[in-house]
């Protein structure tokens, strides 16, 4: 990866996830919408691994409390079953195989939200299913939000309690997403060279950025989420 094309990743990246830091989720929706027509899909899902670590860690760090351990630990229970197939499923898929599923899955659920932004009301079985799925999701995308999110808007009310369970939730993903990566050589050195240039920058303006989390309101918070992934999935199925 270039130099030019490593500035470009880490100004999207401030970007889009700040985006995340304040609404819960969908940075790399948007980054990979923004920047697949110069880096490969799937090299961006790998490298996102770091700024949505730092995204969790720095939210949780800023924004201590507002966590159900309960609800949170039977989440990941199920989502780790799911995580495993995703993470197989992740590599016998081409590139662009890859970015058309992503492109749909990513579609499918912007539109569900769009649809019914209100507060869900789901069974206890299809909230078992939504967490299975959601780690099948990360492990074959790298991407959980839109079902984890769906799942936490029909248990929660409050934008920064369903906000802190999600970054909670994906913090976790990730770190066995990132042991499934290290096993498997997935980080070329080129990505690792992106993320060695940007974890500062992006950890940097992140630390600040949580603070406008607190400045939406619930109605805007549910509203720009469910648009912003719709408009992402569309965006990457018309390229």
């Amino acid at each position: 990866m270039t130099p030019e094309l490593i500035i470009i990743l880490t100004l999207v990246c401030v970007a889009t996830y700040t985006f995340e830091i304040v609404f819960g989720l969908a940075g790399t929706i948007i980054m990979v919408a923004l920047l697949s027509y110069i880096i490969d899909a799937q090299t961006l899902v790998i490298y996102s691994a770091l700024p949505q670590l730092l995204v969790a860690s720095i939210g949780l760090v800023r924004t201590p409390g507002h966590l159900n351990f309960r609800t949170l630990g039977t989440m990941l229970l199920y989502a780790s079953f799911g995580a495993v197939a995703g993470l197989w499923l992740f590599y016998y898929f081409s590139a662009d195989v890859f970015r058309v599923l992503l492109a749909g899955a990513i579609t499918i659920f912007g539109l569900y939200l769009v649809i019914a932004p209100g507060r869900l009301r789901l069974a206890n079985w299809l909230r078992r299913l939504l967490d299975t799925l959601s780690g099948v999701s990360q492990g074959l995308f790298g991407i959980s939000g839109p079902i984890a999110m769906t799942r936490l808007l029909a248990t929660f009310e409050n934008k920064t309690v369903v906000r802190n369970h999600a970054l909670a939730f994906f913090l976790s993903m990730n770190v066995f997403r990132v042991g499934g990566y290290i096993l498997n050589g997935t980080f070329t050195p080129a990505i690792q060279e992106a993320m060695l240039w940007s974890a500062p920058v992006l950890a940097a303006s992140l630390w600040f950025a949580n603070q406008l989390h607190f400045k939406v309101n619930e109605m805007w918070f549910r509203r720009v989420v469910a648009w912003v992934i719709l408009l992402g999935g569309i965006s990457m199925l018309l390229t």
